[in-house]
């Protein structure tokens, strides 16, 4: 195939089609950093998750003495097929 398209191999079709700006440096790519033990990650987890702040909840706040058509309830709110 790409004797027909014009090119000895598929680095040089890469070459050409891959634009400089978006093409990935190999060496950079498999720089990876040492794996972690369990305990390493579970330790930045739970560092992770103490940032999390915990609010109240507000779901259905607010939509009190509201009247929602027959339609909805039995089509979308008692139809299984859309909370199973």
């Amino acid at each position: 195939m790409l004797a027909v398209v014009g090119y000895g191999s598929l680095d040089e079709l890469v070459a050409d089609a891959v634009p400089d700006a978006i093409r990935e440096d190999v060496g950079r790519r498999t720089a990876l950093p040492p794996a972690a033990t369990e305990d390493q990650v579970i330790a930045r987890l739970r560092e992770l998750a103490a940032q999390n702040r915990v609010v109240p909840s507000m779901i259905g706040l607010g939509y009190y003495d509201t009247l929602t058509p027959g339609v909805i309830k039995r089509n979308v709110l008692e139809n299984p097929a859309w909370y199973t």
